[in-house]
């Protein structure tokens, strides 16, 4: 199967980072119509090629309820997008606001009681969640995450061994991967000295007797641009001498970590090397997976050609399945072991509605209030990111996904989930626990 349709880079080299470059979004489309169509709760295509048990068709309820004078909005309404929404200055929609409290009214104003936001409707129990973190610094909620909803994966940035063991002691089950800072890799240099030179900078964190106790897999470089075919053969010579370097010490690792959208689903085969390794030194496989304005977009029939359909696979979520079919099940890889080792909604995708400077899921809120979608944002997130899980769960080789960011770092603030969708997560989580160790 050859890609016809070719994703350029979308996400810049590493994830500290500045963005490499961004295509603005594709012109006018019916997204409200193409939101109530997924209903962003429920499978995209009606068919699926999974053996396991179905995924149950659960009506998700995170919603602030829709007060009875408002009417809902139609199954299939027409819609033209309205262009960048006005957004106040913290992002977020506008709230009532405070009484400023200022001195020399005639009369004392009683200080008004807050609305409580409401209480959501408890998640239904479930299968297991394949949804994780990927955690940049320590917080109470993250905490509370992994000792309440004991999350499939998380990927951390925060390498304290002490936190790897909290992690441990309190869900044992969760996939632990660390990830250091580097550069962007140099794929046109000789991939065996720059494996040795990544394995010597990545054990000598490893190896600390907590961390190689704790950690399960060790990335390395973030989001590498394998674009051709030698940049892809370089790519999995480095992979495959950097995890075998790392696995005689003990240490596993995880390969790839490919931006959304990457690489050209034609270059797989080129992958082999590393594969290879990974299935040595038990590994695993990583890939990013965002879209906006919703996770959505790009898979099903959500598309920016009008009449397109991908099925129950996306261009940009669910891409990995085209991997998968297409190239690592035929070349005998179809068991190799995949983490989604970042996950979300994320503006920089190429040919997308949206407002063109949107980034994280914050900066779109007021765009979905816009077209429809109810004022519960977080809710609203959290739809789509269940609709990710339900669809992860028909494949049996996805092991986790982590969610972009929780504790999110100077200048990722929009794509913060700390706060109210973390909480919702956790709720999630609790009702739809591990499955059990052997």
């Amino acid at each position: 199967m050859t890609d016809k349709r070719p994703i350029s880079p979308i996400r810049t080299s590493d994830r500290k980072v500045s963005r490499r470059r961004f295509l603005t979004g594709a012109g006018a489309v019916t997204l409200l119509a193409a939101l109530e169509a997924c209903s962003l709760t429920r499978d995209i295509s009606s068919t699926s090629r999974a053996t396991r048990t179905p995924y149950p068709a659960t009506a998700w309820s995170t919603s602030i309820p829709t007060p009875s004078s408002t009417a809902a909005p139609s199954a299939t309404p027409t819609f033209t997008p309205t262009g960048t929404p006005s957004r106040t200055a913290t992002g977020t929609p506008s709230r009532t606001p405070t009484p400023s409290g200022e001195e020399g009214t005639a009369e004392p104003t009683a200080t008004p009681t807050e609305t409580p936001t409401p209480t959501p409707t408890p998640y239904p129990p479930g299968p297991p969640s394949k949804l994780g973190l990927f955690v940049t610094r320590a917080d109470g909620q993250i905490d509370a995450l992994v000792r309440l909803g004991k999350p499939a994966l998380v990927k951390t940035l925060n390498l304290d061994a002490n936190f790897a063991r909290y992690i441990k002691e309190n869900s044992p089950t969760t996939i632990v991967v660390g990830r250091i800072v580097l550069d962007q890799v140099d794929l046109t240099a000789d991939p065996i000295p720059l494996a040795q030179e990544v394995a010597n900078k990545l054990l000598e964190v490893a190896l600390e007797p907590t961390r190689l106790q704790y950690f399960d897999a060790w990335e390395a470089h973030n989001e590498p641009v394998a674009d051709s075919v030698d940049k892809m053969q370089r790519l999995a010579d480095l992979e495959a001498e950097r995890t075998r370097l790392l696995g005689e010490q003990g240490v596993r690792s995880v390969v790839g970590n490919f931006a959304a959208g990457h690489p050209p689903l034609e270059l797989w085969q080129h992958f082999r090397p590393a594969l290879d390794a990974v299935r040595r030194y038990k590994g695993y496989l990583g890939v990013h997976e965002y879209s906006a304005p919703i996770m959505q977009w790009g898979s099903g029939a959500l598309q920016s050609t009008p009449g397109a359909d991908e099925g129950d696979e996306g261009w940009l979520t669910l891409r990995y399945r085209k991997a998968y079919r297409g190239y690592l099940e035929p070349m005998g890889y179809g068991d190799v072991p995949l983490l989604i080792t970042e996950c979300g909604v994320d503006g920089t995708v190429a040919n997308r509605p949206g407002p063109a400077d949107a980034k994280g899921w914050k900066d779109f809120q007021d765009y979905w209030i816009a077209n429809g979608l109810r004022l519960d944002t977080p809710g609203v997130y959290m739809d789509q990111l269940l609709w990710y899980d339900a669809e992860l769960y028909k494949d049996e080789y996805v092991k986790g996904a982590a969610i972009f960011a929780a504790g999110a770092s100077q200048g990722w603030e929009s794509y913060e989930i700390l706060g109210r969708t973390i909480e919702l997560l956790t709720q999630y989580l609790q009702v739809h626990p591990p499955e059990q160790l052997g």
